[in-house]
């Protein structure tokens, strides 16, 4: 009895006690950084142990018991200030503090913590737990211990995304590129692919990447133009002390050195700028380029160099500057190939090569500036200026059977290839705060983009018993020229008002309203001459290896062969006017976004109307007359966010809006895409989707390094679009509204856990992850509905069907080792990672024969990254350690038929890095 009123007198005591407690709450911003929040600095009570940290807003809340004190706020760079305080039971006392730098020579370090907690991991789960929006983020840090260099792979590493394999086209939740977008900075960029909505985000070098924003949920500030997702790419900008640093590497593909002659057309130079122009009297003279290969030496290098530094202008200014420059190549080849064209649902190929190989020799080469100008410490102003000029070298052979020649499966087929884009991004960005309830937002881009194929090879052959022989159909044997040039200007405003002042000095709401515009102009030119070998020549045997023996101006002028263009033949003066479609695209749009916290909800509504204008103008092989075609949209795409925090770790959200999909400018063009085994062509009558979406998460942050979140998440789709077989004597592929509605629902699981920390003189780490999505997808497949809205007829085989580029399962997950010897001074962090996708259909199934269907595999990668002591640096990669055997098939009823199958090979990789 006298223990449980001993007991109860403590517990009413400690209660008491707790309640006259005070609370000192506030935020702390960086005086010169704009009085940006100041994360992970530190705040104390003097004479005490009671303190505690900034979060990733640089605030900061603590309970001290009734008295005089002195606060002291501090963070290594910065001047240390002390502030006496006296502290009244059950009152909040608010201190709002800036610090400023403790001097000159420590100068560069202050905004080191800054910098870094956009790139750790544990900066960016802060952050994602304190924001309002859903999405996740990867920053530097990891992406440097996962061993990514280019940001496709980088996204590939988040929940719920995957990549198509030999592309850097991402899916997002199974949707593929139509429903996705791609921002630098919020702020839009074009695609280096006429036959892609976004940008290859392989051609991103995670060297300039500050970290990349995954988007998953829509809100009022995207285009919407938002299905699956959008990855925002935050270059980087210089925040530190001044540095120089150099890196140089090189890297092997296994496959790439077994091949015997690895041989590429003659007259590309290695360093990936090389134009070329269709030549001069191309009908009348032959002024082609050469047609014979020369070897390389598959050994890949690369080099990197970058800096930044920053220097005050007048009392509160400060200019920074961040610059880096790449160049990087590499040599690829797929081994043990095989692939079908057109498959009839009894099995039988109209296309059957029983052998492919393609080898290829890639380069990228990109320079980034980033100039930022800090005129006071409520006006900055930003400039970026990135270039990346890449190109592709490939020569892809197929030897076997196909429809119009090759009999007895003796067809030679060999295409050389050669692309080349170079992207140029111009971006202005400012930032002005206006006392403390609002701040003005703006950016402006110009953005310019040329891909060309200049001078594509197509050689196909029969082989006899003397050796090889032309053949003469139709466009087998050719040279293609096509060159694609867009521009595009987009702006970004926004103003921020805040409002409902809390005693504390904080306030519950917030209005952002703004503008977002985007004009585009895509200009598409192609021309195709095609060689036809006289009737008494077509026997003639002829080197695969040296075509010029045939191909030549004296065979020319002895009409060995003759030259022509869709348009006609050599006698037309109009025969040389190019295939062309001209897309133009404008999209002005308003918004107005409402936040509003009550207690520990916080919601955000938004508003957005777009006015969407496109029209598409083509004169092509298949409607040589100029003719056009407008879509016009307006669109009201409402949404809704809300976060609720469960405790103080936990948070549970809530995304619901509504957005539409456009059909892009090579979906509608009708304009033939030609490869070796598919073709491919536009559909005029193509129109917009309308898309609803429903997201639910739960999340839970353990520790700084740790996450575990569970998400529903559901997307009803009217109209869908989908690429399908047509109804034609070529089995052709083009874009269709495929029915009234198909959906999306599915569950995403993410997992983080620190393992081990043994946090002493020398830090020993080991740590996993692992991210788990599962999707279900499902559309109705209406064959009468194509008839009806469009000239194209489908004879889809099933009434319903999954999305393309949907799998059922997505599975992420690494573990790394981080080991810190020397007093800090080296470490070593090894990585390994594994990747897998299933089962995902490439094209719907029609006339009875059954899905195409990328089958299931999964990569396996080790990294290993060591800085051996504060200046070098050396890097270790093995990617695709499992080199699985990559299948297309055709899931017909009577059984899978093999449409495509390679192996990649091995990737090894080492580098090294000096920084001054």
């Amino acid at each position: 009895m006298k223990f449980k009123i001993l007991f109860i007198s403590l517990f009413i005591t400690a209660i008491s006690f707790s309640q006259n407690k005070g609370t000192i709450t506030g935020i702390l911003t960086d005086k010169e950084a704009n009085n940006q929040s100041l994360p992970f600095a530190n705040v104390l009570i003097a004479g005490t142990n009671i303190g505690t940290n900034t979060d990733i807003d640089g605030k900061f809340s603590m309970s001290v018991v009734p008295g005089n004190y002195t606060i002291q706020f501090s963070f290594i760079g910065y001047e240390s200030v002390e502030i006496p305080v006296k502290i009244i039971a059950n009152q909040t006392l608010t201190i709002n503090q800036a610090l400023g730098s403790a001097g000159y020579k420590l100068e560069d370090v202050i905004v080191r913590a800054s910098t870094v907690s956009r790139q750790k991991e544990t900066a960016l789960l802060l952050e994602q737990k304190n924001a309002v929006d859903i999405k996740q983020s990867i920053g530097a840090q990891e992406l440097s211990r996962k061993g990514v260099s280019d940001v496709a792979t980088a996204v590939t590493k988040t929940t719920g995304i995957t990549k198509q394999e030999g592309t850097g086209n991402i899916f997002v939740r199974g949707l593929g590129d139509r429903y996705n977008s791609t921002t630098m900075n919020e702020l839009p960029i074009p695609s280096n692919d006429p036959t892609k909505k976004n940008l290859n985000l392989d051609i991103f070098s995670t060297d300039i990447v500050e970290y990349v924003s995954i988007d998953k949920v829509y809100n009022g500030k995207f285009y919407g133009d938002f299905a699956g997702g959008n990855v925002d790419i935050i270059s980087k900008e210089h925040k530190g002390k001044s540095f120089l640093k150099f890196q140089l590497g090189s890297k092997i593909n296994t496959n790439a050195l077994k091949v015997d002659n690895f041989n590429l057309l003659q007259g590309y130079g290695a360093l990936g700028f090389t134009n070329r122009a269709i030549p001069s009297n191309p009908l009348t003279q032959y002024n082609y380029k050469t047609n014979q290969l020369e070897n390389k030496a598959p050994i890949a290098s690369s080099y990197n160099i970058s800096g930044g530094t920053s220097f005050k202008v007048g009392e509160e200014g400060k200019i920074s500057i961040f610059a880096n420059a790449s160049y990087d190549n590499e040599f690829n080849s797929k081994s043990n190939g095989s692939a079908k064209g057109s498959v009839s649902g009894t099995g039988v190929a109209n296309k059957n090569y029983h052998t492919y190989t393609d080898i290829n020799y890639n380069t990228n080469t990109t320079g980034l500036l980033n100039l930022g100008y800090k005129i006071n410490p409520n006006n900055t102003v930003n400039f970026n200026s990135l270039f990346i000029n890449t190109s592709t070298q490939s020569k892809k052979e197929y030897s076997g059977y196909f429809a119009d020649g090759g009999d007895g499966g003796n067809a030679l087929i060999r295409r050389n290839e050669y692309n080349k884009n170079a992207l140029w991004v111009n971006q202005l960005l400012g930032e002005h705060k206006f006392k403390e309830r609002s701040k003005f937002n703006w950016g402006l881009s110009y953005n310019s983009i040329k891909g060309d194929t200049p001078d594509r090879t197509t050689n196909t052959l029969n082989k006899v018993a003397a050796g090889y022989t032309l053949l003469s159909n139709a466009g087998s044997n050719n040279r293609y020229f096509q060159n694609l040039k867009e521009d595009e200007v987009a702006a970004n405003l926004s103003y921020d008002y805040k409002f409902s002042k809390t005693e504390e000095g904080e306030y519950k709401g917030k209005f952002t309203f703004g503008y977002s515009g985007r004009v585009k102009t895509r200009n598409f030119e192609a021309t195709q001459f095609n060689f036809k070998s006289d009737n008494t020549h077509l026997s003639d045997i002829v080197d695969p290896n040296n075509l010029d023996l045939f191909y030549n101006q004296s065979n020319l002028d002895n009409n060995y062969f003759k030259i022509i263009t869709f348009r006609g033949d050599q006698f037309e003066s109009s025969a040389l006017n190019p295939q062309f479609y001209k897309g133009d695209q404008n999209i002005n749009a308003g918004f107005l976004n409402t936040e509003y916290k009550l207690n520990k909800l916080t919601t955000v509504i938004s508003l957005r109307a777009e006015k969407i204008a496109q029209k598409i103008t083509w004169n092509t092989q298949l409607d040589p007359i100029t003719k056009s075609s407008q879509l016009d949209k307006t669109a009201f795409l409402p949404s809704i966010i809300m976060k609720y925090e469960l405790a103080e770790k936990q948070n549970l959200r809530l995304g619901l809006s509504k957005t539409y999909t456009l059909p892009q400018f090579k979906e509608r063009a009708p304009f033939l895409y030609e490869e070796i085994t598919q073709v491919y062509i536009g559909n005029q009558k193509l129109y917009a989707s309308d898309d609803y979406n429903l997201d639910l998460k739960w999340e839970f942050f353990p520790k700084n390094e740790e996450l575990i979140s569970v998400t529903a998440f559901g997307k009803y789709i009217q109209n869908p679009m989908n690429e399908v077989t047509i109804n034609s004597s070529t089995n052709d592929i083009s874009y269709v509204n495929t029915g009234d509605y198909g959906y999306v629902t599915g569950a995403e699981v993410e997992y983080r856990k620190q393992l081990l920390n043994i946090d002493t003189e020398n830090s020993k780490k080991l740590s996993a992850g692992v991210n788990v999505s599962y999707l279900y997808s499902n559309q109705e497949l209406n064959s009468n509905k194509v008839k009806k809205e469009t000239d194209f007829e489908v004879d889809f085989t099933s009434k319903k069907g999954k999305f393309t580029g949907a799998s059922d399962v997505l599975l992420n997950t690494d573990l790394s080792f981080f080991n810190e010897w020397n007093n800090k001074k080296s470490n070593l962090t090894s990585t390994l990672t594994y990747s897998y996708f299933s089962d995902r259909i490439y094209a719907i199934g029609t006339l009875q024969r059954g899905d195409i269907v990328d089958k299931a595999f999964g990569t396996l990668d080790f990294v290993a990254k060591s800085k051996l002591n504060e200046k070098v640096g050396l890097s270790f990669l093995v990617k695709n350690i499992l080199n699985p055997t990559i299948n297309q098939v055709q899931e017909n009823t009577n059984g899978d038929v093999n449409l495509l199958s390679y192996k990649k090979g091995l990737s090894l990789s080492l580098s090294i890095n000096y920084q001054f």
